[in-house]
């Protein structure tokens, strides 16, 4: 009697469906391409998650056919956003790494004052703002900072790739629990609960927000169209997703922002060790333009 055939089941669920090692490669090429960001190999099954909602969003059930409607369809144009916004790490927090904050209000910013005397105006970039947690926290400390001492005028430039964080930063609603970290003065003048305390949300008061302009800008741009001579420019936690190339291309379109004196704040594990740029150390993770 002949043996029974086995029973083949066909895969299910998501293991029904992966990313081809050559779509991972021809996805990996255009991320890098346009945003800078590198997908290293270990982050296919990263990348394959992400995805899998804009599968979802365009009705289509394999990923081999997502990267044809992108690559022999036409469809990367329309996509390009999407995907970008998919691939991106928007971890954000308020008054994170605040050695960063007391910098700016103790010596920075009191130095341009000190030299320039009445009606003086501090320009502020926050080139990869997030959700708006970083922006939101200069302008908090620069308004307290404009209190305590004489009055001054400032103005802050927010920008990120990710379009869908830009919705939540320009909202400025926030959970309860995120505002955790903000100093309990400035939380009591500057957030506002909300009148169904069930919901637990909080809002960023309307005299911040009319402070900062919100747009999306690509820093792997050759032309970054951002103000120039600016007094600071936050770039935080986002240098460490670039390749050592980009690091170098970026930072030096961004000293070209600066006014000379003028400081860029980076992330605490981001350094320049080794590059050769128009730039000082005055702290840690903290430079001057020279």
């Amino acid at each position: 009697m002949p043996a029974a055939a086995a029973l083949v089941f066909p895969p299910q669920g998501a293991d029904a469906d992966r990313l081809s090692p050559a779509d991972f490669e021809r996805l990996g090429r255009f991320i890098h391409r346009a945003s800078g960001i590198k997908i290293m190999p270990n982050k296919h099954t990263m990348l394959e998650m992400r995805l899998r909602r804009r599968l979802k969003a365009l009705g289509l059930d394999s990923f081999a056919a997502y990267c044809r409607r992108l690559f022999e369809e036409g469809g990367l144009q329309a996509e390009a956003v999407h995907l970008i916004d998919a691939v991106t790490t928007n971890k954000t927090d308020f008054f994170r790494e605040p050695a960063h904050f007391r910098y700016l209000t103790e010596r920075a910013v009191p130095e341009l004052l000190e030299a320039r005397g009445e009606g003086a105006q501090i320009t502020v970039w926050s080139a990869a703002c997030s959700t708006g947690a970083e922006p939101y926290t200069l302008a908090m400390v620069l308004d307290d900072l404009s209190r305590r001492r004489r009055p001054f005028r400032y103005s802050i430039l927010a920008t990120d790739i990710c379009t869908e964080v830009l919705q939540t930063a320009i909202a400025g609603i926030y959970p309860e629990a995120a505002l955790a970290p903000t100093p309990a003065e400035l939380h009591k003048r500057y957030v506002q609960r909300s009148r169904d305390r069930s919901a637990g949300l909080v809002r960023i008061a309307p005299e911040l927000r009319s402070k900062i302009r919100f747009g999306r800008l690509n820093l792997v741009e050759a032309t970054l169209p951002a103000p120039r001579d600016l007094d600071v420019l936050f770039c935080r936690n986002v240098l460490i997703y670039f390749d050592r190339p980009t690091q170098e291309r970026v930072v030096r379109r961004l000293c070209d922002h600066l006014r000379p004196g003028g400081h860029l704040f980076l992330g605490h594990s981001e350094t320049l060790v080794g590059v050769d740029l128009p730039l000082r150390q005055a702290a840690p993770s903290t430079f001057v333009r020279i």
